[in-house]
C-alpha cells in the first residue's frame, strides 16, 4: 500500500493540484465554513477574477479540502455535507445580491402593494434544504417571490417591468453565475424541475400562485419534495416575516391534520419509476446495477423510509418536521414510531452509504453513484474507509443494503399484504378490479349489494377522484371476499359501508384501509360486533390507526405511559411554538379518544371484563384530570403562586368516578376544594376552576373531553363552584346551620380523592371516614334511604312487564341503596366497610363480618355483576336495558333477598 496520503490518489485531487496549486492556500485551514469561504472568495476577487470565475475556483478549492478531510483525516459525514451546503448557500447569496443590484440599476426595485421592496426567495429542495449535499450534487431550486406588482423604473420613467418579468430575468442571471460551465467548470449544476408545473411553469412563482397550486394541483410526490424545502438565499431575508408566511403555505401542504396514508401509493409509484429507470440504464451494462443511491437497499430507500413516516405522521407529531435524514431517524425513534434498533441500523447504513458515495465522486468529480469496476479504484475506496481490501468492504456494503431493502419493503406493506391476504385473498389477486361500482355489484352478497347499489348515484361517490374511486372499489371487493371466506360477517361489511359514506371526502381513510389490510379486517370485526363502537368510530374516525398495533389488544391502559406520551407531545409543540391553548385542547381530546377506543376494542374482543373496563376508563379519567389541572394552572394568568408545584387544590370524585365504575361516555361528578391562606385565593381558584371546566367540556374540532356535573358540591347548584376545604368539611360533618342532607352522605360512601395536595388527601380521608361512621338512628336512616329508592324507581317506570336491570325491583339500584345503608349504619363498628372498594367487594365484606345471612351477600354480588354485564352489553349495542323477567330471575331474586335483609323489602 502506498505511503502517500490517500487523497493524493484521487484523480480529482491530482487535477486540482496541477491546475490550482498556487490558489489552494487561499482557503483558510480547517473545514470550510461560510466565513472561511467568503474570505477565500474575497481573496480570489482581488486576483482580478469576476464573481462567476471566483465562485468556480472557490468550489475547486473546497473540493480539494473536503477530499483531504474525508479520506486522510476521516472527518465526519456532517463535516463534508455541511461544507458543500454552505458553499451553495454562499454562492447563491452572492449571486442574488449581484444580480438584483444589476437589475435594480436597469429597472428599479420590484415593489409590493404598500410600496415596499418585493423579495425573491431561493428555496433549496432535497439535500440542499436538508444541509446534506454530496460533493458532486446538483442543487434543486425553486424561486418564489412574495408580491406581484411592477418595478419602480428609472428616474426618467423608463425600464419598468412586472415583478414576474424582473424575477424571471433574475433567475436566468443567477443560473449564469452559478450553473453555466466555463473554463473553471461550474459552481453547481442547477435543476429547476421541481417548481410548480415543472419545466413548463414560470421560472419564478409568486407566493399566492404557489398556494393556489398546492390547493388545486399539488401532487402527493411533491409533498416529499417540499418536506426538506428551506429558504437559503438571500441571507438578509432569512429572518424576515415573509419567510414565515412561506412556511405557513408549505406546512399544511406537506403535513395533514389526520394520519395520511394516501402517500403510500404515490411513493410506490415514484420508487417503481426510479427502479425501472435504473433497470433500463443498466440493461446490457451489469456494472450500472451497483448504484449505492438508486439500487435496491440504497440511499434513496432510506430517505424514502424516513420521509414517508414524516409525511404520514408529521401532522400530529410536529417534532418530526425536520429536514436532515439522520436527525429525523432519531426523532422517529424518540416518538416511538420506529424501534430504536432499526433507527440506529438505518442511521449506520445511511452514513456508510453516503461516505461510499463521496469516495465514488472523489475519483473524478462526476455526479455518479456507481461503484467503479476497476480493482484499483475499488481498493482505493476500501482503503479510504479503513478496510484492508475490497472484500470486507463489499461484505459490509451488502449487509447494509440488505437491511435497508428489508425495512423499506416492510414499510410499504408487501410483507403485511402477503401475511394478511392468505391464499391470495385480497387486492388485485382477488380478481380483476372493476372499473366502476356497477361492475362490482353482481359479485357482492345480497345485503351488501343492496347497500352498495345506493352509491351508484351518490354525489359523494361521484365527486371522488379517479384514484380514490378505484381505492373504494378495491376495498369493497376485498370486504366481499372476506365475507365469502367467513372471515367477517355480512353485517360487518354493511356497517363498513355505513361508516365510510360520511367520510368519503377524507380520502386518506380509504388509502389507510387499503394500505393496512390488518386494520381493515379488525375495523370490520369491531363494526360488526356492536352499534356503539360504530357510532364512536364515526365521531372519531382518526382512532382507527390504533388498530394497526398487534399488541394493542393484549395490553391495558397505563397512566404512566399516557403521561409520558403527552409530556413528549407538549415538549415537541413547545419547540415549534405550536403549544397554544387550542392545540393542547385538541391534543387532550385525541389522546382521550385513542385510549377509549383501545379499551373499547379490547372490550368488544372479550379481552376485558366489565369491571376491568370500568377500572381502565376511571384511571384514564383520573390521569386526564391530573394533566389538565397542571396545564391549566401553568397557563392561568392571575395565579398567585409562581412555583412549579400544583395549586393548593383538590378534586373529589363522586358517583361512578368516585366508585371507579365509569362507562363509555359517563359524565364526571366532581367537587372542587382548595386550602390556601392567601387573601386572593378565593378569586384565583374560582378563575382557575372556570378555566378548568372550560378545558374539560368545550367542544373543539376534535370534540369534547368530558361532561362535568358539580351538583354534589355544598348547597348544590346554588353553592360556590369551588369552596375552601374547611367549609366543605363543616358542611359534610353537620357543623353550623348549613349542613349536608342524608342523600349527600349516601354519595359520600362512593366519594374518592382524585387529585390534589397530599395534605388535603389525608384531611379528606378523615372527613369521609367521620361522615360515614357518624352515629345515626338506624330506623330513620332506613326510612330515608327506602324513600329515596322508591322515588328513583318511580321516576323510571317500566312497561310491558319487562325487567329494567337498573331500576326495577331487584335491580342494580336496589343493591346500591342496600350497600349505602350498610356503610352508613355499620361502618362505625365494622371498619371493613369504610374503604371505597365498590359494591361487589362491600357486599362480600358485609357477609363476611356477619351483617348478612349466609350466602345472601355472595349471591347478591354475583347478581350485581351479571346485571352490570347485561347493561354494558346492551349499551354497547344501543339496545334497551330492559329484558324478559325470566332471563334474570335468579339475579332479581338474589338482590330482592339482599334488600329484604337490609332494608326490610
Amino acid at each position: 500500500m502506498s505511503t502517500q496520503p490517500l487523497s493524493t490518489q484521487s484523480r480529482l485531487v491530482q487535477r486540482l493540484h496541477r491546475r490550482y496549486a498556487d490558489l489552494l492556500p487561499l482557503l483558510p485551514p480547517g473545514p470550510p465554513t461560510h466565513a472561511t469561504m467568503r474570505e477565500a472568495l474575497q481573496a480570489l476577487r482581488q486576483r482580478s477574477l469576476d464573481t462567476g470565475a471566483a465562485l468556480r475556483v472557490l468550489r475547486q478549492l473546497v473540493m480539494e479540502r473536503l477530499v483531504v478531510l474525508d479520506c486522510d483525516q476521516q472527518a465526519s459525514l456532517a463535516t463534508i455535507t455541511r461544507g458543500v451546503t454552505e458553499l451553495a448557500e454562499l454562492a447563491l447569496d452572492v449571486a442574488c445580491t449581484e444580480v438584483q443590484a444589476e437589475l435594480d440599476s436597469r429597472h428599479g426595485a420590484p415593489l409590493g402593494p404598500e410600496g415596499q421592496r418585493a423579495e425573491l426567495w431561493v428555496i433549496g429542495m432535497g439535500k440542499l434544504g436538508a444541509r446534506e449535499l454530496n460533493v458532486s450534487s446538483d442543487i434543486d431550486l425553486i424561486y418564489v417571490y412574495d408580491h406581484d406588482g411592477e418595478t419602480a423604473g428609472l428616474p426618467d420613467g423608463r425600464g419598468r417591468l412586472s415583478n414576474q418579468e424582473y424575477f424571471g430575468r433574475a433567475v436566468k442571471m443567477i443560473y449564469a453565475l452559478v450553473g453555466d460551465t466555463t473554463e473553471h467548470g461550474f459552481v453547481f449544476r442547477v435543476d429547476l424541475a421541481l417548481r410548480p408545473n415543472g419545466n413548463s411553469g414560470p421560472a419564478a412563482v409568486s407566493l399566492s400562485a404557489l398556494e393556489e397550486y398546492f390547493q388545486v394541483q399539488g401532487r402527493e410526490w411533491e409533498r416529499f419534495a417540499w418536506l426538506k424545502s428551506r429558504v437559503i438565499a438571500p441571507r438578509r431575508c432569512l429572518a424576515g416575516t415573509g419567510v414565515q408566511a412561506l412556511r405557513g403555505v408549505v406546512l399544511p401542504f406537506v403535513f395533514r391534520r389526520y394520519l395520511d396514508y394516501s402517500v403510500f401509493e404515490a411513493l410506490r409509484i415514484l420508487h417503481r419509476q426510479i427502479r425501472e429507470h435504473a433497470a433500463r440504464r443498466s440493461a446490457g451494462h451489469p456494472a450500472r446495477a451497483n448504484d449505492v443511491k438508486l439500487s435496491r437497499g440504497g440511499i434513496r430507500e432510506i430517505e424514502f423510509t424516513v420521509q414517508l413516516l414524516q409525511v404520514v405522521r408529521g401532522g400530529q407529531y410536529p417534532e418530526l418536521r425536520c429536514r436532515p435524514t439522520l436527525e429525523a431517524l432519531q426523532r422517529l425513534a424518540h416518538a416511538g414510531l420506529m424501534p430504536t434498533e432499526t433507527a440506529t441500523a438505518l442511521a449506520n447504513a445511511y452514513t456508510f452509504l453516503r461516505r461510499v458515495e463521496h469516495r465514488i465522486q472523489f475519483l473524478d468529480d462526476q455526479q455518479t453513484h456507481l461503484l467503479p469496476t476497476q480493482d484499483e479504484d475499488l481498493n482505493w475506496i476500501a482503503h479510504s474507509l479503513g478496510f484492508a481490501d475490497c472484500c470486507p468492504f463489499l461484505h459490509e456494503l451488502d449487509a447494509h443494503r440488505e437491511l435497508v431493502a428489508q425495512e423499506f419493503d416492510t414499510l410499504l406493506g408487501q410483507s403485511e399484504e402477503r401475511k394478511t391476504c392468505r391464499g391470495g385473498s385480497c387486492g388485485a389477486k382477488a380478481g380483476a378490479v372493476p372499473a366502476d361500482i356497477e361492475g362490482l355489484l353482481e359479485k357482492l352478497p345480497p345485503a351488501l349489494r343492496e347497500r352498495v347499489q345506493e352509491w351508484q348515484s351518490h354525489p359523494r361517490v361521484q365527486a371522488l377522484r379517479e384514484d380514490a374511486r378505484a381505492r373504494l372499489i378495491r376495498l369493497i371487493q376485498r370486504s366481499a371476499l372476506w365475507v365469502r371466506e367467513g372471515r367477517v360477517t355480512e353485517t360487518a361489511a354493511v356497517q363498513l359501508i355505513n361508516w365510510l359514506e360520511p367520510l368519503l371526502r377524507r380520502e386518506s381513510y380509504l388509502a389507510m384501509l387499503l394500505e393496512r389490510p390488518a386494520v381493515h379486517e379488525r375495523l370490520m370485526h369491531l363494526l360488526g360486533a356492536a352499534r356503539w363502537p360504530a357510532r364512536y368510530l364515526l365521531q372519531h374516525p382518526g382512532v382507527i390507526d390504533e388498530l394497526a398495533s398487534d399488541a394493542m389488544l393484549s395490553e391495558r391502559f397505563s397512566a404512566a405511559d399516557l403521561k409520558d406520551e403527552l409530556a413528549r407531545r407538549v415538549g415537541s409543540l413547545r419547540s415549534t411554538g405550536e403549544d397554544d391553548d387550542e392545540t393542547l385542547l385538541n391534543l387532550l381530546r385525541r389522546a382521550h379518544h385513542a385510549e377509549v377506543f383501545r379499551t373499547l376494542a379490547r372490550d368488544v374482543e372479550g379481552r376485558l371484563s366489565v369491571e376491568q373496563v370500568a377500572d381502565d376508563l376511571s384511571s384514564l379519567a383520573d390521569t386526564l384530570l391530573q394533566i389538565t389541572v397542571r396545564w391549566c394552572w401553568e397557563r392561568l394568568k392571575n395565579r398567585h403562586r409562581t412555583d412549579a408545584d400544583l395549586p393548593q387544590f383538590a378534586i373529589i370524585g363522586y358517583g361512578k368516578l368516585g366508585g371507579k365504575e365509569l362507562g363509555y361516555g359517563s359524565d364526571l361528578d366532581i367537587v372542587f376544594v382548595y386550602e390556601d391562606e392567601d387573601e386572593r385565593a378565593s378569586e384565583v381558584y374560582s378563575a382557575f376552576v372556570r378555566k378548568l371546566i372550560n378545558w374539560l367540556t368545550v367542544k373543539t374540532a376534535e370534540g369534547d373531553l368530558f361532561e362535568i356535573d358539580t351538583a354534589l358540591r355544598p348547597n348544590g347548584n346554588s353553592g360556590l363552584l369551588v369552596t375552601s376545604f374547611q367549609a366543605y368539611a363543616n358542611y359534610q360533618q353537620q357543623r353550623g346551620s348549613n349542613t349536608a342532607w342524608t342523600w349527600e352522605h349516601q354519595a359520600m360512601t362512593r366519594a374518592r380523592f382524585v387529585l390534589g395536595s397530599p395534605g388535603l388527601q389525608a384531611r379528606f380521608d378523615a372527613v369521609r371516614e367521620a361522615v360515614i361512621t357518624a352515629p345515626r338512628d338506624a330506623a330513620a336512616l332506613r326510612d330515608e334511604i327506602v324513600s329515596m329508592r322508591n322515588r328513583v324507581r318511580g321516576a323510571h317506570t317500566v312497561r310491558g312487564g319487562r325487567f329494567d336491570v337498573k331500576y326495577s325491583q331487584g335491580g342494580m339500584v336496589d343493591a346500591e341503596f342496600a350497600v349505602q345503608y350498610l356503610v352508613l349504619a355499620q361502618s362505625a363498628s365494622h371498619p371493613e366497610l369504610r374503604d371505597n372498594v365498590g359494591n361487589i367487594a362491600l357486599l362480600q365484606r358485609a357477609e363476611a363480618c356477619g351483617l348478612l345471612p349466609a350466602g345472601v351477600g355472595e349471591r347478591a354480588a354475583a347478581a350485581y355483576r351479571e346485571l352490570r354485564r347485561i347493561q354494558h352489553k346492551a349499551r354497547l349495542n344501543e339496545e334497551p336495558t330492559q329484558v324478559e323477567p325470566e332471563q334474570v330471575a335468579a339475579e332479581r331474586d338474589a338482590i330482592m333477598a339482599l334488600s329484604a335483609a337490609v332494608l326490610g323489602g
